[in-house]
C-alpha cells in the first residue's frame, strides 16, 4: 500500500493565465501547470490541478490544504483559503530571496511593484491596472500587429543593432507607430527591442527600486532579454526566481501550508 504524502496547493487565477503550484512538506515544488484562464476560471483551475497532480505523482486526497489568489481566486472551489495577489507574490519572492527586496511582477493584464523589508513585511506597493501598456497583453497585441509568434519576440529583440524608440506608451497609439516604422523600412528586431524598451520605461515610471530587485511573471519567464535590458537601464543586477511565472501560486501554496 502506497503511503499518502502531504501536498499543499497554490492556485493563481490571472485574467490571462491560471497557474498552480504543488509543494510537499519540505516546501519543494513537486508539481506545476499553467493554462489559459479562458472564460471558465473554475474549469481552468481544475484542469491545472489534475495536470499538476499527475506531474507530482500524487492524488487529490494528498492535498492537505489549498489556497487561491489572483483575479479569479473566488472561483477556485477546491481552495479553502484565498489571498490577495500582492500578498502571494510577496510571499513567493521572499521565499527565494529572504531579504529586503523590490518585486516587479509583469503580468498579462497588470504590473505590480511590491517592496518588502528584510523580514518580508510589505512596506509599499503600486499597481498599474488601468492601461495595458507595459503588460503581457501589450506584447501580445504588438506581436499580432507584427505578425510574429509571441515566442519569437525575445529572440528578435536580441538581434537588434539599432533600437527604434517609440514615442507612445499607449497600446493603440503604439500599434499605429509600429506600422509607421515598418513603412519607413525599419528592421523588425529593432522595432521589437523598442517595444521592450517602452514596456520597461512604463514600469520604471511607477516607482523607485530599493533593496535587491526581483522580477517575476509570465512576461519575465518567456523574455529573458527584457530582464537583461531592464538591468542595463537601472544599472543594477536583476534577479529572477526559479519558475517566475509561478511565484504567486508558490506564495499561495506557502500560505496554505502555514494555515493547514
Amino acid at each position: 500500500m502506497v503511503k499518502s504524502r502531504a501536498i499543499f496547493a497554490g492556485v493563481d487565477v490571472g485574467a490571462s493565465r491560471t497557474k498552480i503550484a504543488l509543494l510537499d512538506a519540505g516546501k519543494n515544488l513537486v508539481g506545476r501547470c499553467v493554462r489559459k484562464s479562458g472564460t471558465d476560471f473554475s474549469a481552468s483551475a481544475r484542469e491545472c490541478l489534475e495536470a499538476a497532480l499527475e506531474m507530482a505523482g500524487a492524488e487529490q486526497k494528498d492535498i492537505v490544504n489549498a489556497a487561491s489568489t489572483g483575479y479569479g481566486r473566488k472561483n477556485v472551489v477546491f481552495a479553502r483559503d484565498s489571498k490577495t495577489e500582492i500578498s502571494c507574490h510577496a510571499r513567493g519572492c521572499y521565499y527565494y530571496f529572504p531579504e529586503a527586496i523590490t518585486v516587479i511582477d509583469i503580468g498579462g493584464q497588470d504590473n505590480k511593484i511590491i517592496k518588502l523589508d528584510e523580514k518580508g513585511r510589505r512596506i509599499n506597493f503600486k499597481m498599474n491596472r488601468k492601461c495595458a501598456a507595459g503588460t503581457g497583453a501589450f506584447l501580445e497585441e504588438m506581436a499580432q500587429r507584427l505578425d510574429v509568434p509571441i515566442e519569437e519576440m525575445d529572440g528578435l529583440s536580441g538581434q537588434s543593432t539599432d533600437m527604434v524608440k517609440l514615442g507612445s506608451f499607449c497600446t493603440v497609439f503604439s500599434a499605429t507607430e509600429v506600422l509607421e516604422r515598418i513603412r519607413e523600412g525599419k528592421k523588425l528586431p529593432d522595432i521589437v527591442k523598442g517595444l521592450f524598451f517602452s514596456m520597461i520605461k512604463r514600469v520604471m515610471e511607477m516607482d523607485s527600486f530599493t533593496g535587491k530587485v526581483v522580477m517575476t511573471g509570465g512576461v519575465v519567464a518567456h523574455n529573458p532579454f527584457l530582464v537583461k535590458m531592464f538591468a542595463e537601464l537601472i544599472g543594477r543586477e536583476v534577479f529572477v526566481p526559479d519558475f517566475p511565472q509561478f511565484t504567486g501560486a508558490i506564495g499561495a501554496a506557502l500560505f496554505a501550508m502555514e494555515n493547514k
